[in-house]
């Protein structure tokens, strides 16, 4: 019992049809962000590496993977703020009035602000307290918390500049979600 037939050939991927990379999508530290990424991805597989086909462990790349992902956590984070894609719940906001709801938009718009603001104090405060150096190599952790605060700046510059776009348009992508 054979089956001679051929199985439908798939649609080839056509190079002129296929979407184009856009750069301007990007903000410039994404790209820092990417490379960090990429650091933790070779951390983590030395890792794996060395523990299961190795047998022994590097010891330092457990503690530094951990640092590098907070580091993309919060570097990253910045370009969300710039998209507007953090979590929101955008339930209330479909069924409220037009100006109830900018009102809301914006009052929220200025909170995430205020919010990364404080973000960008307490990381602060931390880092000049912090005297404590990494276990496993010779790096002073308030490194991490300095990273931390850029972070927060980021989103703070991102989202203030979120704010100002949606004054001045007058409304955001959460009001305009009624008409999804």
């Amino acid at each position: 019992m054979s089956d001679d037939t051929l199985p439908p050939e798939a649609g080839s991927i056509d190079p002129v049809e296929a979407d184009d990379f856009d750069y301007k999508a990007y903000g410039w530290e994404d790209w820092p962000t990417l490379v960090i990424f990429w650091v933790l991805a070779c951390v983590v597989f030395l890792q794996f590496f060395s523990r299961y086909v190795i047998g022994s462990s590097v010891g330092w790349t457990e503690e530094i993977a951990r640092y590098l992902l907070i580091v993309v956590g919060f570097l990253g984070s910045a370009m969300a703020a710039r998209k507007n894609s953090h979590i929101a719940v955008e339930f209330f906001y479909r069924y409220m009035p037009g100006d109830v709801g900018r009102a809301m938009s914006m009052l929220v718009d200025v909170g995430r602000s205020v919010f990364y603001a404080a973000g960008v104090w307490i990381s602060y405060g931390l880092a000049a307290k912090t005297n404590a150096m990494m276990v496993s190599i010779d790096v002073p952790k308030d490194v991490i918390y300095y990273i931390v605060m850029v972070g927060f700046m980021l989103m703070l510059v991102r989202s203030l500049q979120v704010t100002v776009r949606h004054w001045r348009e007058g409304e955001s992508e959460l009001t305009t979600a009624k008409d999804r």
